[in-house]
């Protein structure tokens, strides 16, 4: 799984007009759907972002957030800090206040962990159908944190943080994969909300993540057989994990040599030198006394541990960090990890990314350097608080009414995994079988993406990507998320949602409130506007969803319910639900 510091780039898909096909729609749900409404922009492969990326958007200056929320400000907090909103998040959010619920999300107890609902449904037995090499189950378990977990919140964040420090089932070629990936996202939940020097580390000596990226069973050099250390973790917990490629300032903009050019952080200097301090490490054994799992590592979830006599005992320069040589192993990785976190490119490189998943492609430079600055210290002179630099993200002013106050510059696409838990999470999605079976949804006739499933450390998409020849790279925006969206992707988005609201899949939904709503159109359309897209539907789009919802008739049950399908397939299909602001 070598990788290089560039990435070749692949056509994209420009916009394009397109109408959902025949599948799981039925006659009366194809007929409600207006062609208008169903636009895709552009996506597909495109340009890498490993180059300079555009800097940030300037500064809109917002205004103060308000101090008393409206229904449609609390909904659009909601779908930024956790998964949308129903009526009783709604109710939860506007009697605690933002700052409160915060808090008392990030202190809430972790939840039933993956691995302990994998060993509870069966999965911790070889033999189990479906469970050949532990490849079953964990589609499952991470589907149930997804849609139940109570601790919302950590459960988006962890799914951002999944999306910056990328494992993925596709790169493991391990047995017991499923547990494997349980144990990442249990570190990934552990440290969501704690400091990130722990979050770096934890991450770092991940039996997973040494699995993924060559860390696992790295060794010294050997002159005699010409053996190099593996250098594949130590280019990318550099480009990708800490301090990106360039250099920045505070607010997230490219530092200039005297030639005007943007300057590299580190160098294949840098990349050979720390990778010596990654050798030596490789899986725990580790012991097993409730008998609840094998004594193997990657079922436990052991941190990697290290071997001595396979560290290498050389000097490490990267960085200006000088290791001396006969060091041992465990203080090297300290240092190193130390220099990583000092460096002044890590607090506005992660606050970006965060921003990004979260709220807004494009943030501005002030925007990012508030994030920075809380990354550095929160407050008390700690730095690293991932509870500051969340709260920080989530409580800016820029954040709160950005939509409002730039609206050709704010927002972002909805992630079509996100998409998919918002919806279960406003109508109160169950399992039919309690095992969230819903597969993998990585396909273009599905979702194009699936947690923990990404097609290369990158993610499934740049942080820095720009649809090329289109309005934005004009603009030098970026759009994240149009990497993964094209004609395919919109057509097989549309389609998955219509046969998934239905309630045809094992993950259903009870409609109760909104079947009673049916009789008129317009109140349906109305309350999912609010639930679902935050107030954001236009009055034009929310008139033609009533007029097509309308030729529904609505004289039975089945019905009243078909109406109810088509309103959500309309509304999670529209460009105004679609574009987060």
């Amino acid at each position: 799984m070598q990788r290089q510091k560039t990435d070749p780039a692949t056509p994209s898909l420009l916009p394009t007009q397109v109408v959902s096909t025949p599948g799981l729609f039925s006659k009366e749900l194809l007929a409600a759907l207006p062609a208008s409404l169903l636009v895709a922009c552009g996506g597909g492969g495109g340009s890498s972002d490993l180059s300079p990326s555009p800097s940030p958007t300037p500064s809109p200056s917002p205004t103060p957030a308000p101090a008393e929320l409206t229904a449609e400000q609390a909904s659009r907090f909601l779908g930024q800090a956790a998964w949308g909103a129903n009526p009783t998040t709604l109710k939860t959010l506007t009697d605690q206040g933002l700052n409160g619920w915060l808090t008392q999300q990030m202190g809430l107890p972790l939840s039933q962990s993956m691995t302990s609902w994998l060993i509870e449904k069966g999965y911790n037995d070889a033999t189990v159908s479906g469970n050949v090499n532990g490849d079953g189950g964990w589609t499952g378990a991470i589907w149930n944190k997804l849609f139940s977990a109570p601790d919302a919140f950590r459960q988006r964040a962890v799914l951002a943080l999944s999306e910056l420090f990328v494992v993925s089932t596709l790169g493991l070629p391990i047995s017991w994969k499923n547990f494997a990936i349980a144990n990442y996202w249990e570190i990934l939940e552990k440290n969501a909300f704690g400091n990130f020097r722990s979050l770096i580390e934890s991450v770092t000596l991940s039996s997973a993540m040494g699995s993924y990226l060559n860390m696992k069973g790295n060794q010294k050099a050997n002159t005699a057989t010409g053996r190099a250390p593996d250098e594949n973790y130590a280019r990318e917990v550099q480009q990708l994990f800490t301090i990106g490629l360039y250099k920045l300032n505070t607010d997230g903009s490219l530092q200039l040599n005297a030639q005007g050019q943007a300057m590299e952080t580190y160098d294949n200097n840098d990349i050979q030198g720390l990778a010596k301090v990654f050798t030596g490490w490789d899986l725990a054994a580790g012991t097993d006394p409730s008998g609840t799992l094998a004594s193997l590592a990657y079922r436990q979830g052991l941190p990697m541990a290290l071997n001595a006599t396979l560290h290498s005992p050389d000097e490490k320069r990267f960085l200006g960090t000088v290791i001396p040589a006969g060091t041992l192993g465990a203080e090297s990785l300290r240092i190193a990890l130390d220099a990583l976190f000092m460096h002044p490119n890590t607090a506005p490189f992660i606050a970006k990314q965060l921003i990004q998943r979260l709220v807004t492609s494009n943030p501005s430079s002030a925007y990012i350097d508030r994030v920075a600055k809380a990354f550095i210290n929160n407050g008390s002179g700690v730095r690293g608080d991932m509870k500051a630099v969340w709260t920080a993200v989530l409580m800016d002013a820029e954040a709160r009414n950005g939509g409002v106050t730039s609206t050709t510059t704010f927002g972002k696409l909805r992630e079509p995994m996100v998409r998919l838990v918002q919806w279960g999470r406003t109508f109160g999605a169950t399992s039919a079988d309690g095992l969230w079976n819903l597969g993998y949804t990585n396909s273009e006739t599905a979702l194009n993406q699936m947690p923990l499933f990404a097609p290369s450390v990158f993610n499934y998409f740049r942080p820095g990507y720009t649809p090329p020849n289109t309005a934005l790279m004009q603009a030098r925006m970026v759009a994240p998320e149009l990497q993964i969206t094209g004609e395919p992707s919109v057509v097989g988005y549309i389609n998955y949602m219509a046969g998934t609201v239905n309630n045809a899949r094992v993950v259903k939904v009870d409609y109760a409130a909104e079947k009673a709503l049916a009789a008129t159109p317009a109140i349906l359309i109305d309350h999912l506007n609010l639930h679902l897209a935050a107030g954001a539907i236009s009055s034009s789009n929310r008139t033609l969803m009533t007029q097509a919802i309308t030729t529904i008739a609505a004289t039975t049950d089945a019905g009243l319910l078909n109406r109810v399908y088509a309103a959500i397939v309309l509304v999670m299909s529209s460009n105004d639900y679609l574009v987060q602001t």
